[in-house]
C-alpha cells in the first residue's frame, strides 16, 4: 500500500525534526549544563551553591529527555550516521557518559552530609558533569562540520580511521568553546530570572563577559571555516532510491563553507537569529526585562545549533577521507515506512513533551531564596 507522503519528503522532515532535536537538547539541557559550569564562579559560599543547584535541581533529569530523544532518533532515522558517529567517537561519548553519571549522584549526595570536603567534591563532579559534555558536543560538531575520516566497503561496512586525538583539532576545539560559552550564557540568564541580590549581581557581570567571549569565538570560528573542504555533489542523486551511500559522486571546494547561504536566501534566519537574539537578549537586559533576555537567547541558541546543519545540506555527515562515501539525508536514511510511523510518532510525542515542560516551569515558576533554603533545608538538594 501506498504511504500518504514521499520518500523524500519523509527524508527532508526528519532533517527539519533531528535539527529541532538537537535545537532542543541545546537550550533545555544547555541552562543546566551552564548552570553547572557556573557553580565554583558564581557560588561563593555554601548556601549560595545550594541556591545555585536548587535552581536546576527540579529541571534536570527532566531536560534529559531531549538528549534520549536526539539519540533515539539518530538510531531510527538515520542508521548509517548513528553507526559512524558512534563508532568514530566512541571514546569522546564514553567520556560525556561517565560526566552525565556524575550528575545524578552529585545533587542527590551533595546535601546529606554537612561536611565541607564532602560538599566539595560533589560540587566537582556538578562542575564536570555540566563543563565536559557542553565542551565535547561542540567539539564533535566541529569535527562534522570538517568531515570524519571513514569509508565503507563494498558490502557498506563502515570503517572509521581517525583517533581520539584527532578530534581536538584547532577548529573543533573553537567550536567546543563556542559549545560552552552559548551554555553558560544561557546558565547565567537563567540564574538572573532564579536568584537575587549578590548571586543575580555576579550573573548579570557574567553575562556581560561571555557574551564578549562568545561573539569572539564566533567570529574566530567563522574565519576558520574559509579554509574548510565544502562537500559538493557533483551530479544530481536519484532521490527515490534506497539509501545507499555509495551511490554518488562528490567534489570538495576549499573556501565554500557558506554557499547554501547564498542558494537558499530563507537559511539566512539562521545567523540572524544566532547574532539577532545574542545582542537583543543583552539589551533587553539593560531594561530589565530578564525573561524576554533568556527566550531571546534561547532564539540566538537556536540559530546557532541550525548553521553548521543548514550550512552542510545535503550532507549530514561528511567524509574527510573518501568524500564520495560522506553521508546525505538523501543515501543514509531508514525505509520509507520506518520514517513514516516515526513522523505520526513525533507528531503525538513532540507536543506532549512541550506541554508538560512548559506546565512544570510555569508551576516551579520564582526564585530560590537563601531564607527558604535555610528554613527548608531538609526538601532541598
Amino acid at each position: 500500500m501506498p504511504l500518504p507522503i514521499d520518500y523524500d519528503i519523509l527524508r527532508l522532515i526528519w532533517w527539519v525534526l533531528l535539527g529541532v532535536l538537537l535545537i532542543g537538547l541545546a537550550i533545555m539541557d544547555g541552562f543546566d549544563f551552564g548552570v553547572a559550569t557556573l557553580l565554583p564562579i558564581i557560588a561563593k559560599n555554601d548556601v549560595e551553591r545550594r541556591i545555585v543547584i536548587n535552581t536546576v535541581g527540579p529541571f534536570w533529569e527532566g531536560n534529559q529527555v531531549w538528549l534520549i530523544l536526539g539519540g533515539g532518533a539518530i538510531f531510527a532515522a538515520w542508521p548509517a550516521i548513528y553507526a559512524v558517529s558512534f563508532s568514530g567517537f566512541y571514546l569522546a561519548m564514553f567520556v560525556i557518559l561517565a560526566a552525565l553519571i556524575l550528575r545524578p549522584v552529585g545533587f542527590k549526595f551533595r546535601s546529606k552530609v554537612a561536611d565541607p570536603r564532602w560538599r566539595q567534591t560533589w560540587d566537582i563532579c556538578l562542575f564536570i558533569g555540566g563543563f565536559v559534555p557542553a565542551l565535547l558536543f561542540g567539539v564533535a560538531v566541529g569535527n562534522v562540520m570538517q568531515g570524519v575520516p571513514f569509508y565503507f566497503d563494498e558490502t557498506l561496512r563502515v570503517t572509521y580511521t581517525g583517533t581520539f586525538f584527532d578530534l581536538l583539532n584547532p577548529f573543533g576545539l573553537v567550536c567546543g568553546i563556542i559549545s560552552l560559552l552559548m551554555c553558560m550564557r544561557h546558565g547565567a540568564l537563567y540564574l538572573l530570572i532564579k536568584t537575587e541580590d549578590a548571586l543575580a549581581r555576579r550573573s548579570m557581570m557574567a553575562t556581560w563577559i561571555l557574551t564578549i567571549l562568545l561573539i569572539t569565538a564566533l567570529y574566530t570560528a567563522y574565519h576558520m571555516t574559509q579554509a574548510l573542504p565544502f562537500d559538493r555533489l557533483q551530479s544530481e542523486m536519484n532521490l527515490l532510491q534506497p539509501s545507499n551511500p555509495l551511490s554518488k559522486k562528490v567534489i570538495q571546494v576549499t573556501g565554500g563553507y557558506f554557499s547554501n547561504f547564498e542558494t537558499y536566501r530563507w537559511m539566512l534566519i539562521a545567523p540572524a537569529l544566532a547574532f539577532g537574539g545574542i545582542v537583543f537578549s543583552q539589551l533587553c537586559l539593560l531594561l530589565r526585562q530578564r525573561g524576554l533576555s533568556f527566550a531571546l537567547n534561547a532564539l540566538s541558541i537556536a540559530g546557532i545549533v541550525a548553521i553548521p546543519g543548514l550550512s552542510m545540506f545535503p550532507f549530514i555527515l561528511p567524509s574527510s577521507s573518501h568524500p564520495d562515501h560522506g553521508l546525505t539525508i538523501f543515501d543514509a536514511s531508514s525505509s520509507h515506512l520506518t520514517l513514516f510511523v516515526m513522523t505520526i510518532a513525533a507528531i503525538i510525542f513532540i507536543p506532549i513533551i512541550l506541554a508538560y515542560t512548559a506546565w512544570v516551569h510555569r508551576i516551579l515558576r520564582g526564585k530560590i531564596l537563601a531564607k527558604t533554603i535555610e528554613s527548608q533545608s531538609d526538601h532541598y538538594y
